[in-house]
């Protein structure tokens, strides 16, 4: 094992190109592909408590099993060690590539799960855990129809979903991809929803009070199921063939139906969920077409771009002030003159 310092994302990302560096963390992707020439090469995101690095395995990279204190080195498609969700020492260098930054992890050193479990790499929501618990406790008070709150309470709280959307992360990349994001996303939803509504209450625009908090505390529930911890994020089979939106739609009417719940508020909750993205084309099978829906969709589009800036500001180098071209938003973030 190397004896250099120890890096972390956050700090790799400000080294400049033709730096060595060497990082512990945890698998979150790995891919296998094969170059022009069908070399074989892979794709890896190496995560850490700090945030995410993109790299490039090449064939010519070395891979050991440092288990048990010793060290041999081993192929990757038959040592019959799974990676994705193991944690990893890595030795690397920073390219450019296409006047872009490239990370080369160049040596991987496969560790001892128990001296260095997955679990001490975990991404973790910035905002403590029991704060975020008692905002969604106080939303679900707020609601003030006692039918609608109970059915709450019993969707979270009778039907045990309660410990997993606690700790279960929003996304597997991109916007609070991290333990306990989706609860930090849907109290986050929630309060701008209601600041939003707030706006307009003098206005003849009527909405459901009631609706808009229950929709945003709602939205997201198929995520659940969508993704798991493992202990990094990861879509599963179900996320990846069906996407959370339409599993979450799924969950709802069954807890509907079980609950009792009205047929007038199961529709209006249900178009909620189905059309929180806002467009077909970014997953949503119909469009808002209420002031709850339209309300719950721009606090929810607002809430992950303002996450996802936040992720790709600080992962910038202390010299840049724009981020790459991001093909998701279609632009180009900016630091501001403000954020330095």
């Amino acid at each position: 094992m190397s004896r250099k310092k120890i890096l972390n994302v956050k700090e790799i990302k400000q080294l400049p190109k033709d730096s060595d560096f060497t990082i512990r963390g945890i698998v979150s992707k790995l891919t296998r592909r094969k170059d022009r020439n069908d070399n074989p090469f892979w794709e890896m995101t190496i995560s850490d408590s700090s945030g995410d690095l993109d790299g490039k395995v090449w064939a010519a990279s070395t891979w050991w099993n440092t288990q048990g204190g010793d060290k041999f080195p081993i192929d990757p498609d038959n040592c019959g060690l799974r990676f994705e969700g193991a944690s990893l020492e890595i030795e690397g260098k920073i390219a450019e590539f296409r006047e872009q930054l490239q990370y080369n992890f160049n040596g991987l050193y496969y560790l001892d799960q128990t001296d260095y479990p997955p679990s001490m790499f975990t991404r973790h929501s910035p905002v403590p855990i029991e704060s975020l618990e008692e905002s969604f406790i106080d939303l679900i008070a707020e609601v003030s129809d006692k039918s609608l709150r109970d059915f709450l309470e019993a969707v979270f709280f009778k039907h045990n979903l309660w410990e997993k959307f606690r700790v279960w992360p929003a996304a597997v990349t991109i916007h609070h991809a991290y333990t306990g994001g989706l609860l930090e996303h849907s109290v986050s939803v929630a309060q701008g929803a209601r600041d939003i509504a707030k706006h307009y209450q003098n206005s003849k625009i009527f909405y459901h009070y009631d609706l808009l908090i229950s929709g945003s505390l709602l939205h997201d529930i198929g995520k659940l199921e969508a993704y798991s911890i493992a202990p990094a994020p990861q879509v599963t089979r179900e996320g990846n063939v069906l996407e959370h939106i339409v599993i979450g739609y799924n969950m709802f009417t069954k807890f509907a139906d079980i609950e009792g719940l009205d047929k007038d508020i199961t529709l209006a909750l249900g178009h909620i969920i189905l059309s929180h993205h806002g467009r077909r084309e970014f997953g949503s099978p119909v469009l808002p077409a209420t002031p709850e829906a339209l309300i719950v969709s721009a606090a929810d589009d607002l809430d992950f771009k303002l996450n996802y800036w936040q992720c790709q500001i600080e992962a910038l180098n202390s010299q840049s002030d724009f981020t790459d071209y991001l093909p998701l938003l279609e632009r180009r973030l900016w630091r501001g003159i403000d954020a330095k």
